[in-house]
């Protein structure tokens, strides 16, 4: 099991450990629940330095990307992130979703934890087999990767002495900027909570520094299950759990709704752009939707693979499951045939044997 460069910190701050995907992260710190009300109402700080870090650079990086991702990655200006895209396999699976920074001269991209060392592989693969000549750079030892997150964010990046973070727009960076007195790699205004925040890549010691003086001037030290809990209320999606490259287990990634612009349908010759465009064609069997229990239900959790119904007919199944604290009921995403994916119709959900009542909603399931 691989740990991240903070964890000794982390220890100290009174963390309890887990595993994901084979990491040792912070999981709480002592209440997963407060520390998702704080990013939801003031602010938290995560490590997330398990996700990947890879510097893309050569002649023919952006057509590599290009290649490989279902946005048009050209558009993205320089000093601002592209994305959320996705990188499909020839089966219109989804191999990761992921964010693209253009650093002018070179990317900077942000896998998930689990797609990292993959996502590497399958760009150079694909640069060899197109005659690109790019770099691939793994910055996970070099870097250590940080979200502030939550409505008092920008406040505490000023009192970072970082003040000009907030002219930052959504899915812009600065690199080479300081925070807290020192040189961060890049900075910017992204995260994955649905709260305004701040992404913030930097070497394991000054990282170290930011994250103290963080939670030194107000945020709260937060852990990966209120990350989980966060991402959750939004609807965002998780590798291994709403999509992967298993198409017995998933569907085409057409079923995934993503939205956000992540597929570009005026894009050509990208990997897996065939078999896209073949399961548009064909009509999308399942949907992806959000499911919110009844306060009736009480405490009963959704969990993945629960199965969703309606009267007696098996309609689906849940992929991920958790207790919402901000609307303190169970929520969960789910694949429905897309005959019975009616947003604000009532269906049944099965757990531990029992039938329990759930609304299906669109995303994000939380009013903003």
């Amino acid at each position: 099991m691989r740990t991240i460069q903070l964890r000794a910190l982390h220890e100290e701050m009174g963390a309890n450990f887990l595993e994901f995907a084979g990491w040792e992260v912070p999981g709480d710190y002592g209440s997963a629940v407060e520390e998702h009300l704080s990013v939801r109402r003031e602010a938290g700080i995560f490590d997330i330095s398990h996700m990947g870090r890879l510097l893309i650079s050569g002649p023919d990086a952006p057509a590599l990307l290009e290649t490989i991702y279902t946005k048009r990655v050209s558009r993205t200006k320089e000093g601002f992130m592209s994305g959320p895209t996705l990188a499909l396999n020839h089966l219109a699976r989804v191999k990761d979703d992921e964010m693209l920074y253009n650093l002018g001269s070179s990317w900077f991209v942000v896998p998930n934890a689990a797609a990292a060392e993959k996502m590497r592989e399958h760009m150079l693969s694909v640069a060899a087999s197109r005659g690109f000549k790019v770099s691939v750079e793994d910055l996970r030892e070099k870097l250590s990767l940080l979200a502030l997150q939550g409505p008092r964010a920008a406040e505490i990046m000023e009192k970072l002495g970082a003040g000009w973070a907030l002219a930052l727009k959504p899915l812009e960076f600065r690199a080479g900027e300081e925070v807290a007195g020192v040189r961060a790699f890049l900075v910017s205004r992204s995260g994955w909570t649905g709260e305004d925040g701040f992404e913030i890549a930097a070497e394991p010691g000054s990282a170290r520094k930011i994250y103290l003086e963080a939670v030194k001037v107000g945020a709260r030290p937060a852990g990966i299950v209120a990350r989980d809990t966060l991402r959750m209320e939004m609807g965002f999606v998780l590798l291994g759990k709403e999509y992967g490259e298993d198409a017995v287990k998933f569907p085409c990634a057409v079923s995934l709704r993503y939205g956000m612009g992540a597929i570009d349908w005026s894009k050509r010759d990208f990997v897996g752009e065939e078999a896209l465009r073949a399961c548009r064609r064909e009509g999308a069997r399942w949907v992806r939707v959000g499911l919110v229990m009844r306060r009736e239900a009480g405490r009963a959790i959704p969990r993945e693979g629960s199965k969703v119904k309606v009267e007696d007919i098996e309609v689906g199944w849940v992929t991920s499951g958790t207790f919402s604290p901000v609307l303190e009921r169970g929520v969960a995403q789910a694949y429905v045939q897309s005959s019975y994916a009616l947003i604000g119709d009532v269906v049944e959900v099965e757990i531990r044997g029992e039938r329990y009542e759930a609304k299906v909603s669109d995303f994000p399931l939380i009013k903003r």
